[in-house]
């Protein structure tokens, strides 16, 4: 990630490349250590704390997990202990949602020490397949527990489809490639010949093939026309994975070969 961001060239006042911190909304693990360093970045530069991200990110689930670390902080110098683990429950949550746009303005959050966090509106990135989804739909794709991965060989001429909503095909002369795929587990994937994929798209979608749900046919017309991209990967044998494809809004796919 850190390469990444110096590639692109953004600035950070943290370090060259950004602070970058391996956090999980869900656990909570690694909150601590990230809200401390943005504390003391805040403090030397006097200045407030904001949440900018993609809608979708976590954000609002981000923050609640911070308003949570601060509660248990507080119970801790009170009490002398954490707070019970069944009193998870903190004062001022926000509202967190697989739905875009619920957090529709900035929201401020006292985190104490007379320092302000301020979650904002998710940013719509261009291309992003959960735009086009409804809500039920985005409940299936947003996932809400530990994603299971599963690997496929796929041969020249072989795909496997992504619900309704993508398909990641071998072309051209090439030996197989193992796809891993990392997506909501409530996604069907399912492998099939490249040249069947349209018919079984047609066919299924909204039945055996979710998302879309039904009417299948109705929702792929809303949906659009698949967008084609050509990708070219050397494998680099089969301990480690070659490439990894993001679909945007869905998850990534790791290409391993030969």
């Amino acid at each position: 990630v850190r390469r990444q961001l110096e590639y692109l060239g953004v600035q950070s006042i943290a370090n060259i490349g950004g602070a970058v911190r391996l956090v999980s909304c869900k656990t909570g693990f690694g909150v601590t250590g990230m809200l401390d360093k943005a504390r003391r970045l805040a403090d030397d530069m006097e200045c407030d704390i904001y949440v900018v991200g993609a809608a979708n990110a976590g954000k609002s689930t981000l923050i609640n997990q911070i308003l949570a670390k601060n509660e248990e902080k507080k119970m801790a110098v009170k009490f002398g202990k954490k707070k019970p683990s069944h009193a998870s429950a903190h004062k001022g949550a926000v509202t967190a949602s697989p739905l875009p746009g619920t957090t529709l303005k900035f929201i401020e959050v006292d985190i104490g020490d007379g320092q302000k966090l301020y979650d904002t509106p998710g940013l719509l990135v261009p291309g992003t397949l959960t735009q086009r989804l409804t809500p039920a739909e985005l409940k299936m794709v947003v996932p809400r527990k530990q994603v299971e991965p599963i690997t496929f060989r796929v041969a020249s001429g072989k795909c496997v489809l992504v619900g309704g909503l993508a398909r990641i095909e071998v072309v051209g002369d090439t030996k197989p490639f193992l796809f891993t795929f990392f997506v909501s587990n409530e996604i069907k994937l399912h492998p099939t010949d490249a040249t069947k994929a349209d018919d079984f798209v047609a066919k299924h979608a909204g039945e055996m093939l979710t998302p879309p749900l039904a009417p299948g046919p109705e929702r792929m017309e809303q949906i659009g026309e698949f967008e084609s991209h050509t990708v070219d990967i050397q494998g680099a044998g089969w301990k480690e994975a070659a490439a990894d494809i993001t679909l945007r809004g869905l998850g990534w796919v790791a290409v391993t070969g030969a």
